[in-house]
């Protein structure tokens, strides 16, 4: 079972975005993806979750053909994931924006939704506006509330983006929990730009510059490589994105 990305590419008047870019994330793993500015990160979450139709290349998951389906339609075959800026439902509380996702569930709602705040540290806070949440605890709700749609891939963009050392320490503990966890158990694919997180975490990166893949492999092993040191640690002063 896995989420298989093959040769897909796209284009913006001209500008080459992706171009023949592959990657295959397993279920019970963690795959980062590193680049500077540009190197089309986003675009390429873009396009595997329905945002964006790729002008070539194919995007399947657990083996049916998903390219070109739209975003509902990916998420409902368990492709999930959150956004570089949050995007909570602002004038609901912390606990009904959880329950506003949540199809079909196998035990009472009430059960469902507490369960999933308490796994990220937020079961205290179900009556609380979303809004009035301090940023960091916005970043968890975005995430309890992707993993309640039970998704089978997890696709997480920059979620440690703007939190202090000791929120970033704390997801990453909560990240590095959810391939393994037995109510969970999705593959997670994670861009970030703190290179110590994503080293930490994951179990493999893919390092993208101008368009395509430069890279891939064990974090060690891949940050030693001297195209990766040129278009991407020897740059990490620029605030790549």
């Amino acid at each position: 079972m896995s989420l298989v990305v093959n040769s897909v590419s796209k284009h913006f008047a001209g500008l080459i975005a992706l171009e023949d870019v592959s990657f295959t994330l397993n279920q019970e793993e963690i795959l980062g993806v590193i680049g500077p500015n540009g190197s089309g990160k986003t675009t390429l979450v873009n396009v595997t979750t329905g945002i964006l139709d790729p002008d070539g290349g194919t995007v399947q998951v657990d083996g049916r053909d998903m390219t070109g389906a739209s975003p509902d339609a990916i998420s409902r075959a368990g492709v999930v994931r959150t956004f570089q800026t949050v995007r909570l439902f602002g004038a609901l509380n912390v606990w009904d924006n959880v329950a506003a996702v949540i199809r079909n569930p196998d035990r009472p709602i009430d059960e469902v939704v507490q369960e999933h705040l308490e796994r990220l540290g937020l079961g205290h806070l179900g009556s609380t506006p979303a809004s009035h949440l301090a940023y960091g605890l916005q970043r968890r709700l975005e995430i309890a509330r992707a993993l309640a749609t039970g998704p089978r891939y997890l696709l997480l963009d920059e979620p440690a983006a703007g939190l202090n050392d000791v929120e970033s320490a704390d997801l990453e503990e909560t990240i590095r929990a959810i391939p393994h966890d037995p109510r969970w158990g999705c593959g997670v694919l994670i861009i970030d730009h703190d290179l110590r997180l994503i080293t930490s975490l994951c179990d493999r990166l893919l390092v993208m510059a101008s368009g395509k893949v430069i890279a891939e492999g064990p974090p060690e092993e891949v940050r030693r490589q001297p195209q990766v040191v040129e278009a991407y640690i020897g740059r990490r002063k620029d605030k790549p994105r």
